[in-house]
């Protein structure tokens, strides 16, 4: 029998011995201000353009997620873990909440270090999982990038980054499809939820949430917070290398970093299809998501 490194079964001791009872967790969630703005548009896809390696950007899908839930409303949740791994993310969110976390971490996280597979991350879908386990019509799909050589070369001719943002769009629409959802959380990085093309150099291609669905079906919110910190890989201050050459790994540093503030607002976290205070709303989104002060989140499975 194969044993967890010490680190890795202590993190997850302990984090089973912090869930809480699904009641108890579906009673602290409740709707943002502003959802119903987001309704009123009756998107089937609400995507959430992060800038990972927060602790509070999953836990407001979480609690977004857990608020609809509670009211019957049967929920997707599309997470930018890679695809390859859906499956065994699918076998782990059958299994009973004393499994699961141990499950979940299995495959897909080792590595991590770049904001997705994140502490927080890795709570989200622990209590997520929790409230499916108490009757909560909850489902969850991992996709990012392309699941298998087929998938790869279905996209290939587009230009640019442009087949890895539309095997992410057929993958969620794929498990959109497959299920009777009424609603469909995606949490993508920001430059995947972009409703505009990216230009870099030459190359135009169309992110993610433009391949998704019919413009009218999608509804974009790009991050928005008063600054902080977030677990980003950059490189090191000072740190000279040779153009056109690869950059050194050790030239990376993958750590809590700052953040700047994107508006200054005393609220809690909320969404508008409106501008924020001081500031001119981003044509490649729809509106954004508040959240405050952020803080950041450092890998569940961390490099050892």
């Amino acid at each position: 029998m194969r044993m967890l490194p010490f680190a890795v079964a202590a993190t997850l001791a302990g984090l089973l011995a912090a869930v809480p009872p699904a009641a108890r967790a579906a009673e602290r969630c409740s709707l943002p201000d502003g959802w119903a703005d987001v309704v009123r548009r009756d998107p089937r896809y609400v995507v959430f353009g992060e800038i990972h390696g927060t602790r509070q950007s999953p836990a407001f899908i979480g609690n977004l997620a857990c608020a609809l839930a509670a009211r019957g409303e049967r929920v997707l949740v599309a997470v930018e873990l890679g695809s390859p791994y859906d499956a065994a993310f699918q076998a782990a969110w059958r299994l009973p909440p004393t499994r699961f976390p141990a499950a979940l971490l299995k495959d897909g996280w080792a590595g991590r270090n770049d904001g997705i597979g994140s502490v927080a991350m890795r709570d989200m879908l622990v209590r997520l999982h929790a409230l499916k386990s108490a009757g909560r019509p909850i489902a969850l799909v991992a996709f990012n990038g392309a699941r298998n050589a087929a998938q790869q070369a279905k996209f290939a001719d587009q230009p640019g980054q442009g087949p890895h943002e539309a095997a992410q769009a057929e993958n969620i629409r794929n498990a959109a499809v497959a299920g009777r959802y009424d609603r469909v959380l995606v949490l993508a990085g920001n430059l995947h939820a972009r409703k505009q093309p990216i230009e870099r150099g030459a190359v135009i291609f169309r992110p993610m949430a433009m391949q998704l669905a019919p413009a009218s079906e999608v509804v974009s919110l790009n991050m928005a917070s008063a600054g902080g910190s977030t677990w980003t890989c950059e490189l090191r201050a000072g740190v000279k290398f040779e153009p056109g050459k690869p950059i050194p790994k050790d030239a990376i540093e993958c750590a809590g970093h700052p953040v700047r503030s994107d508006a200054v607002i005393e609220r809690t976290p909320f969404v508008t299809l409106q501008s924020l205070p001081g500031t001119q709303r981003d044509p490649a989104y729809d509106g954004s998501f508040w959240l405050g002060a952020v803080s950041a989140s450092p890998p569940a499975l961390p490099e050892r």
